[in-house]
Order: C-alpha cells, then sequence, then structure tokens
C-alpha cells in the first residue's frame, strides 16, 4: 500500500486540548477550548495559543493580555467538549459545566479548580496568522493539584487522566512506553558477543 496525497493541511495529531480561562478588565469572565496550543520556549518559559478572531474570548485576550491553560482529563472530557462548541456571549459555562472559577495568583484570567494544572500566562505577543491570531505568551505561574503527588512531591499527572484531541476526537494518553532517553539507557544486561 502506498501514500495518499492531500491538500496542505493541519495533521498535526494529537494535541494538547485544553480549557483557556480568561476575563476583561470589567470583571467578566468565560472559559473556551483549544486544540491549537503549544509549549514554545524553556527559557523564558513560553507557550502559544491560537483562537479565531471571531471568538467571544478573542476581545478579552486583547483587552487584558492574560489567560490561563488549564489542563484536561478524561473526568474533564464533557466539559472541554461543551465550552468549545457554545459561546460565552450565550451561556456562562462555568455554571453550566460546574466548573469553579478560583483565582490566580498572578493574571486577573481565573482558574479551573477541577484541573490538576493550571498555567498562568501573559500575552507577549500577538501575530495576526489568518484564520487565527497566536498569542505567545510567558508563563508566570504554574499550579499543581497535590492530589496527584506522591510522598517525595513527584507529580503524576498520568493519574488525573489527561486526554488529549486527534481529528474531531478525544482520547485519553494510554499506556507509557518508556521515560525519556529510556532507548540509550543501560539496562544492567551484559549484551552477548557475537563470534
Amino acid at each position: 500500500m502506498g501514500k495518499e496525497t492531500w491538500k496542505p493541511g493541519n495533521m498535526l495529531y494529537p494535541l494538547p486540548v485544553v480549557l483557556v480561562s480568561v476575563a476583561d478588565h470589567a470583571g467578566n469572565k468565560n472559559v473556551f477550548t483549544v486544540a491549537w496550543a503549544g509549549t514554545v520556549c524553556t527559557n523564558p518559559p513560553m507557550v502559544s495559543i491560537s483562537v479565531r478572531p471571531e471568538r467571544y474570548s478573542h476581545q478579552m485576550l486583547m483587552e487584558t493580555k492574560e489567560f490561563v491553560i488549564n489542563l484536561t482529563t478524561k473526568k474533564l472530557a464533557r466539559a472541554t467538549d461543551y465550552c468549545g462548541v457554545k459561546s460565552g456571549r450565550d451561556v456562562d459555562k462555568f455554571k453550566e459545566m460546574g466548573l469553579t472559577a478560583i483565582h490566580a495568583d498572578i493574571v486577573k484570567a481565573p482558574m479551573i479548580e477541577e484541573s490538576p494544572v493550571n498555567i498562568e500566562c501573559k500575552v507577549s505577543q500577538v501575530q495576526k496568522l489568518g484564520s487565527h491570531d497566536l498569542f505567545l505568551a510567558e508563563v508566570v505561574a504554574v499550579h499543581a493539584d497535590e492530589a496527584y503527588m506522591d510522598e517525595n512531591h513527584k507529580f503524576h499527572l498520568e493519574a488525573a487522566e489527561p486526554i488529549v484531541y486527534s481529528h474531531g476526537t478525544y482520547l485519553t494518553t494510554g499506556e507509557e512506553l518508556g521515560t525519556f532517553g529510556y532507548s540509550v539507557r543501560s539496562t544492567g544486561k551484559k549484551i552477548k558477543q557475537k563470534k
């Protein structure tokens, strides 16, 4: 079998699917789903999200230049989908999905208490790209739920059952295949040399 050629498109899947929370200067808040989010730099820690200008939250992002990325889980899958198809213009998504908005340490946008990780972000640059605007942001604080920390204070996100998005489908992340560097790490077993 060969490969079928398709027209150019976004086929970089799976993607992290996150709930992004925002607020305006008047204190109005909203939460919406973003699948086009990513890490862009380690030092300083930076992330990006891509948002269509017609989205209700876009004006809040442009006004305050702040947002919170809230990681999603199997328990949050329904809320994640709902917040991607319903508009904050029409409904209070926090209320409808039973999401608890809590104060962040630095930004005015709320965090979602039910999320295992909340990433506070301040926008440093907005790039108008076409169908989406790219919000490049510096991470100013990270909050991790202590429920997923072991006795050695190691964080276990896998215990929260994180989800990803792939071409219209939400998926759990599955089984662990190895840890960083496992392909070159010594196993302690001696390899028999062929004679």
